[in-house]
């Protein structure tokens, strides 16, 4: 799909090649296409022909989303003329999660509504907790029959998100994306199920990485879970610093993954490495300056401290 210039809303891209001029002008359009890409690679098909059923779909970068028996079971325990056709994942929003789609209830069908969709003016009503108490995870279960039905039919109706950017050059465009939980309007008997936060748990930058390479987190049978020797249920809120963003370097800076059992919060900045075997509980805050470097002792052990000033640790 191609960009379109805001002025004119022609194409960015003047022909079908990726080379060249035409690089920029094309983009992803949105992890709606997947019911499009499903039907017309035959994978469908495919699937159906094996007598499957349901696909499970989620965010690659959620490493909370396992297949989960009670959903499957409660899917295929229905009668048949009362099957579920989408089941979302929802759980219950916390401040970080204000801009979460949410469900709402629209001419009798329930619609996932995106922050994108809503007016200036309500933009702060969307992200109230106490008024949409739930966000969705993007876990979802779909019918492979549904699919079928609604691509043959062309009934799979998304609405278009219109996503303003601009291009490196500083030309202003328009990308046209669709988000797979719209269609939700579209299927039959369609279902939110509201689920643990243990099943929405996204790893986007190295700080969420921090937190699942910690002890805070155990692999059992390919699920992450929480270790039962935390007191609270609840993840640390961890903030590591532009020197951490690349993952080479984030592992550079860690001669193990410091214990974290006991820790609340964390905020790093600046030059800052942690040395084998470091404890951090409760709030730490380490802050290297401009041209200052900071190396974390190994086997240190830091509780409701702040650390700041110069530190170098060097091999003798």
């Amino acid at each position: 799909v191609k960009q379109r210039h805001d002025e004119s809303l022609l194409p960015v891209a003047t022909s079908l090649t990726m080379t060249g001029q035409n690089t920029e002008g094309w983009y992803p359009p949105g992890h709606g296409d997947i019911y499009a890409s499903f039907y017309n690679s035959g994978l469908l098909d495919q699937l159906i022909a094996q007598g499957k059923e349901y696909i499970f779909v989620s965010n690659i970068d959620n490493l909370g989303a396992t297949v989960d028996l009670h959903i499957l079971h409660h899917l295929v325990s229905q009668p048949n003329g009362k099957r579920c056709e989408f089941v979302m994942e929802v759980t219950d929003k916390t401040r970080a999660d204000v801009k979460g789609g949410t469900l709402i209830q629209y001419e009798g069908k329930l619609r996932l509504l995106e922050i994108a969709q809503v007016p200036k003016a309500h933009v702060d009503e969307f992200k109230s907790v106490s008024k949409f108490k739930i966000f969705n995870t993007n876990n979802l279960w779909i019918s492979l029959a549904a699919i079928k039905r609604l691509q043959e039919q062309k009934a799979m109706d998304m609405e278009i998100i219109v996503n303003p950017k601009t291009l490196d050059g500083g030309q202003n465009v328009v990308q046209l994306e669709t988000a797979v939980g719209a269609a939700i309007k579209c299927f039959d008997n369609a279902l939110g199920i509201n689920v643990p936060r243990s099943r929405f748990l996204p790893v986007k930058t190295t700080s969420d990485l921090l937190l699942v390479m910690s002890n805070l987190y155990s692999l059992e049978a390919g699920s992450l879970t929480m270790s039962p020797k935390r007191e609270f249920p609840t993840t640390p809120h961890v903030k590591l610093g532009s020197s951490f963003t690349k993952v080479q370097e984030y592992l550079t800076r860690f001669e193990s993954i410091p214990d974290m059992l006991e820790l609340d919060h964390l905020t790093v900045s600046g030059d800052v490495t942690f040395g084998k075997n470091v404890s951090l509980k409760g709030t730490v805050i380490i802050i290297a300056n401009h041209g200052d470097r900071i190396d974390i002792p190994a086997g240190s052990m830091l509780e409701n401290k702040i650390v700041s000033g110069n530190l170098r640790i060097l091999d003798h």
